[in-house]
């Protein structure tokens, strides 16, 4: 099993209520506990210097170490816009 890092960014987004529905929340929420024990799911694609997941219409941006069994979360937002990804450039995500 991997450790998880989450990144303050994502924390303050998640913690932000009004920014997602409870549900999309959840599901979000489950998402990236579910890395822990599968850090490259299915439906991962690699991104950049790390992978991303898809959750509706949002994304999820990860990096993976295995030598140390982390898997940092990087970038939660949406897709829309590709909002999420100039944020992922402009942190050398990409």
């Amino acid at each position: 099993m991997y450790r998880l890092l989450v990144e303050k960014r994502v924390l303050k987004v998640l913690g932000n209520v009004k920014r997602y529905p409870a549900k999309v929340h959840r599901q979000i929420t489950m998402k990236i506990f579910l890395l822990q024990y599968d850090p490259r799911p299915p439906d991962c694609k690699p991104v950049g210097i790390g992978y991303r997941v898809d959750v509706g219409e949002h994304r999820i941006l990860y990096t993976v170490d295995d030598s140390e069994q982390v898997v940092r979360i990087e970038l939660v937002g949406p897709r829309q816009d590709d909002e999420v990804y100039r944020m992922a450039r402009r942190l050398g995500l990409l």
